[in-house]
C-alpha cells in the first residue's frame, strides 16, 4: 500500500524501550501523502456530516491537520507547547513518560460548540492526546474524534481518552 511501504522501511527509533515508527518517508513521497490524505478525508466525510475546524498538535499534526482542514473546507488551529503563540491562551500541564510537558491552545481558537476533530500522526501512551483534548474541552469544543496514522496498541494510549471516540489508520503492537 502506499502508505505502509514507506512506514516499513522507515528507520525507526528506539525511545525508552519502544519502537517508535517515522513518518517522514512517508512525507517525503507525494503519493503516498496524498494517499494519506485522501484516507483521512474519506473516513471523516464518512463518519461526521459536519466538522467546523481540525486542531493539530505540536508538531506533526501540523504536517497533517492543514491539508485535511483544507480539503474540508474547515479552519485548522494549533495546539503547541507552551510559550510558541501570542495572546491570551490556555494551558495544561500533563505527564509523560519521562517528565511533564505543558500544552497551550490560544483562549480564542474555537467557539464554544464547534465541531473539532484533533489530529496528530501517532498515539503512543496517549498523555499528549488527552491533554489536547482537555484544552478544547476547557474552550467549550465538541470533540467529534481524535484521528492519528499510526497507534502503538501496545502502549494503551487510546485508553486514556476514555469516552472521545478515536480512530488510526495503521496499527502497531
Amino acid at each position: 500500500s502506499p502508505l505502509t511501504s514507506p512506514l516499513e522501511i522507515g528507520p525507526r527509533k528506539v525511545l525508552f524501550g519502544w519502537k517508535l515508527r517515522d513518518i517522514s518517508p512517508l512525507l517525503k513521497d507525494p503519493v503516498a501523502f496524498k494517499a494519506l490524505i485522501d484516507l483521512l478525508e474519506d473516513h471523516l466525510r464518512a463518519s461526521f456530516p459536519r466538522i467546523d475546524v481540525i486542531a493539530g498538535l505540536d508538531s506533526r499534526g501540523f504536517l497533517i491537520g492543514p491539508s485535511l482542514a483544507q480539503r474540508l473546507g474547515v479552519g485548522f488551529v494549533l495546539i503547541r507547547k507552551k510559550g510558541k503563540l501570542p495572546g491570551p491562551t490556555e494551558s495544561i500541564s500533563y505527564a509523560l513518560e519521562y517528565g511533564k510537558a505543558e500544552l497551550e491552545i490560544q483562549s480564542d481558537a474555537v467557539e464554544a460548540g464547534q465541531k473539532v476533530v484533533v489530529v496528530d500522526d501517532l498515539l503512543a501512551t496517549g498523555g499528549t492526546m488527552r491533554a489536547a483534548c482537555e484544552l478544547l474541552v476547557r474552550l467549550k469544543a465538541d470533540i467529534l474524534e481524535c484521528l492519528v496514522v499510526i497507534e502503538l496498541k501496545a502502549l494503551g494510549g487510546a485508553a486514556k481518552l476514555e469516552a472521545i471516540p478515536f480512530h488510526s489508520l495503521l496499527q502497531y503492537d
